[in-house]
Formats: structure tokens, C-alpha cells, sequence
């Protein structure tokens, strides 16, 4: 009997959020190309102070930076992060049905990312999808200097020309910073520079200050896109003892529920699958190296920064054709009449997605 893959099981429990499309309408007020489409690179908005606005639904496309270098982190955090890699990332707060806080500055569409910026004189709202939001203060306000720790910081902004410039800390030590166990403590300090470059883009670049944690200061780069015609649908986690028990129980256990799966057979799944996600065209490269199976996705999974090489995951196998993988989905190998492998099925909350093999 085909054993149900474990992070299939997790993703249900977990609930990510998910970007929501009404397929009749349009984001109003905005900028449009002769097809209809939203113009992207149109002018950037303006405020009632001549400022940009950032007002909008936004979401990372691309991170990478320093903040993404094990090799930046003291020994503790790297010990924590192969801790967390070797139990799928089990522990992320967010799945736990707690704020996942500065771990979503760079997050994706799959990690949460997707925000609506809410733009006033003296103040900026950020909405997340978990319910969760942030204050950002633009009156002149200074940081405190010994703030009581919470989940999503303090945080306090001003103008440099047309850049924002956000200083926050007084984050407590229980989140992470991304989507692979970089922890932190509560020494983090966190400063934030949004340029609406035009219509559709921002260019946000974060600095990390944590000498708990960090051997320098670090940064993050991230390119963020308008969302348009778009809403962000709501995600209530349901905590409860039976999904953290599932959670421990599946993942945790998984390398040791490992099938043995004849190497001819793995072979036959080795190539290239490509095939449509939340609107975008993936390609999921299929490699098998000493025995095991690995994954490059491209574009990657959030968090890896861009880079190739990090988007590199593990397959590891609960029947002949179903795996988990370490990068947090499940995959499904299909198979046409006469037997030769021609589709891939990447397994997520909303369900099987089909990619069709190329090579």
C-alpha cells in the first residue's frame, strides 16, 4: 500500500498561506499597459509629502546577501541550523502557529511572504496572510533603548531623499531570520532600506546587527514585485497536540521509515520536469548522486538567496514513488502505460501540481 509522504502530511497541518486570484477583478487605480496588464514600470507613486508611496501588495522574487553565509554565523547558530535541517525544519515557529517575525523580510509566496503595505503620513502598516502585522512609526519617535521583547520588534522610520529607512529592535530570541534554523538572540538589531524604484519594484536592503549570533554584520537583498489583480487570503493556524504530534511523529522520524529503492529504478527519474506554480513556470531538475536523489528547483525554494547551489535538496524515498523532501514538499513520480516515468507531481497544501518531463 502507497504510504501517504510525510511532508504532505505536515504541509496539511501547517496550513501555508496562499495568495488568493478573483479571476474578474482588477486591483483598481493602478497603472496599465494597452493589454490590460499592470504596468510594472510605470512612475512610481507619490505621497501628499512628495515621498514614494509603498503602499500595495508586495512579494520577495529574489533574496540573497551575507545574511545566507553559514560561514558568517557563530558556532552555536550553524550547530542549529544542521539541527533543524535534519529535522525538516519542524521547529519553524510558524509551525508551531506562532509569528514567524523577521524570518518573513525575505520570505516567498510558499514561506509566507506575500504583505500589503498600508502607507501613512506617520505611520506604515505591514499585513500579513497569518494575521500577524506590524508597526512601523514615522512621527519622529526614537527606539527605546531597553524595549521588552516581543515577536515582531520595534520599529521607527524615516525619509533619506526617496529611500525609507526603518531601524528596529527588541525582538525577543524565539524566531528565526530565514527558512533554514538561522536563529538569533535578542541582542538583534535590524535596519531596513525600501526604494520603490518604480511602479512595480522595490529594492530593499536589510542589515543584521546580532554579536550573539554573527561573526559580522550581515545583509540581505531583496527584490520585491507588486502583486496585482491580486488578495491575500486569510491563514488561521489551528494549533493543536494531535498536529505537533504528527509533526514530531512524521518528520522527525522520516530518515529512518527510509524505502530501500533499486538504484535502476531511481535512475529512471533522473531528468528534467517542468510545469506551472501560483502562476509560475518551474523547472525541477531530478539528479541522482552516489545512490541518492536529489532536487534543484528553479526558480528555487525561499531562503536559499538566489543561489543554485542552495536550492539543491534531498529526496528521500516512502515508497518506489513517492519522497519527501528536505526543502519541505513532497514529490510523486507518474508513470505512463508502458511504464517510462513522464511526470512529476510536487505535492503542496492546494494540492498535487503536475510537472511534465522534457528530458
Amino acid at each position: 500500500m502507497l504510504q501517504r509522504p510525510a511532508a504532505l502530511i505536515i504541509l496539511l497541518l501547517a496550513g501555508l498561506p496562499l495568495n488568493a486570484q478573483w479571476l474578474d477583478l482588477q486591483t483598481p487605480n493602478i497603472p496599465r499597459t494597452p493589454d490590460n496588464e499592470a504596468d510594472l514600470t510605470a512612475a512610481t507613486p507619490k505621497d501628499a509629502d512628495g515621498h514614494p508611496d509603498l503602499s500595495g501588495l508586495w512579494i520577495p522574487v529574489n533574496s540573497h546577501g551575507s545574511l545566507f553565509d553559514p560561514d558568517k554565523t557563530q558556532e552555536w547558530a550553524r550547530q542549529l541550523m544542521a539541527e533543524h535541517e535534519s529535522n525538516y525544519f519542524g521547529s519553524e515557529p510558524r509551525f508551531s502557529c506562532l509569528p514567524s517575525g523577521p524570518a518573513t523580510y525575505p520570505a516567498g509566496a510558499l514561506a509566507g511572504g506575500l504583505r500589503r503595505f498600508v502607507q501613512r503620513p506617520n505611520f506604515l502598516a505591514i499585513l500579513n496572510a497569518d494575521m500577524t502585522y506590524r508597526q512601523i512609526f514615522l512621527d519622529r519617535r526614537e527606539l527605546e533603548t531597553d524595549p521588552f521583547p516581543t515577536w515582531t520588534g520595534y520599529s521607527v522610520a524615516h525619509w533619506e531623499g526617496d529611500t525609507l529607512v526603518v531601524n528596529s529592535n527588541g525582538y525577543n530570541n524565539k524566531t528565526w531570520l530565514n527558512g533554514v534554523g538561522l536563529q538569533h538572540t535578542d541582542q538583534l538589531r535590524i535596519t531596513e532600506r525600501y526604494q520603490r524604484v518604480d511602479f512595480g519594484h522595490i529594492k530593499l536592503e536589510i542589515t543584521y546587527d546580532d554579536p550573539g549570533t554573527f561573526t559580522e554584520t550581515v545583509k540581505a537583498f531583496v527584490e520585491m514585485e507588486y502583486s496585482a489583480d491580486n488578495e491575500i487570503l486569510e491563514n488561521v493556524c489551528n494549533e493543536s497536540s494531535k498536529g505537533l504530534s504528527h509533526w514530531n511523529g512524521e518528520i522527525q522520524q522520516a530518515d529512518e521509515k527510509v524505502v530501500d529503492v533499486p538504484e535502476e529504478i531511481l535512475a529512471s527519474y533522473v531528468g528534467t520536469y517542468e510545469g506551472i506554480w501560483l502562476g509560475n513556470l518551474i523547472t525541477a531538475e531530478i539528479l541522482l548522486e552516489d545512490g541518492e536523489m536529489f532536487l534543484i528547483r528553479t526558480p528555487p525554494y525561499a531562503y536559499n538567496g538566489g543561489n543554485v547551489e542552495s536550492a539543491k535538496s534531498r529526496l528521500i524515498a516512502q515508497s518506489e514513488i513517492a519522497f519527501d523532501c528536505t526543502c519541505g514538499v513532497a514529490f510523486v513520480f507518474k508513470a505512463d502505460e508502458e511504464g517510462v516515468v513522464t511526470e512529476l507531481e510536487e505535492v503542496h497544501v492546494s494540492g498535487a501540481w503536475p510537472f511534465k518531463r522534457v528530458r
